[in-house]
């Protein structure tokens, strides 16, 4: 909504974005907007990013906590693949919700790599990720007893996908940080994560 031509209506994407001005390829228009920080939550399945987002959110009201999975509850079932427009409407929905002042915390388990393409990027004022993992006998553990998982595949995808995080600090361009939880309770893990956003969000003012 906050890109959507205030003269001329025009919604199309392709707007040139200078700091925190938006201009309107149609009319020629410009202007501004709240520009802030995205942040991301990562992590494979089972580790624990929902559950810390979910208790930071009732702890915490100086950000907006949200599971990037929402968005296949609302997406045509055609388009479930279509990890792009997945990620296009995620920032979409960020840069509308940081007009109130507040940034986004996302969970998001998967497609990293695709955080500095497209168009929503331009709108941000930095994206950080914040990759949790654990040891692989905590992470099964979590998998079977604290989700009743038991099929062997989806375990060890997840497994293999935390040894991913443990060994890269890169997903393609996108840079993120890590955090092991293997020790951590959920609401330990909570704060911690608000830690290192507001550490982000001090050192970028």
């Amino acid at each position: 909504m906050m890109d959507i031509c205030p003269a001329c209506g025009c919604a199309d994407w392709g707007k040139k974005v200078a700091g925190n001005v938006i201009t309107c390829p149609r009319c020629g228009a410009r202007w501004s907007f709240l520009k802030l920080p995205l942040f991301v939550v990562t992590g494979a399945s089972g580790v624990g990013k929902t559950s810390a987002v979910q208790a930071m959110q009732a702890a915490v009201q100086d950000f907006v906590c949200m599971d990037a999975d929402f968005f296949y509850n609302i997406m045509p079932h055609e388009t479930f693949d279509d990890y792009m427009a997945q990620m296009e409407q995620m920032m979409s929905f960020a840069r509308d919700v940081h007009q109130c002042g507040k940034p986004t915390v996302w969970a998001k388990a998967g497609n990293i790599d695709m955080l500095d393409q497209g168009y929503g990027p331009r709108f941000f004022s930095g994206i950080f990720v914040l990759a949790l993992t654990c040891s692989e006998e905590e992470l099964r553990r979590r998998m079977t007893e604290g989700r009743g998982i038991t099929d062997q595949g989806w375990i060890q995808s997840s497994v293999d996908y935390n040894q991913w995080f443990q060994e890269h600090e890169y997903a393609r361009g996108v840079h993120f940080e890590r955090l092991d939880v293997s020790g951590l309770s959920v609401k330990e893990t909570a704060a911690a994560v608000e830690g290192w956003i507001r550490g982000k969000l001090a050192s970028s003012r």
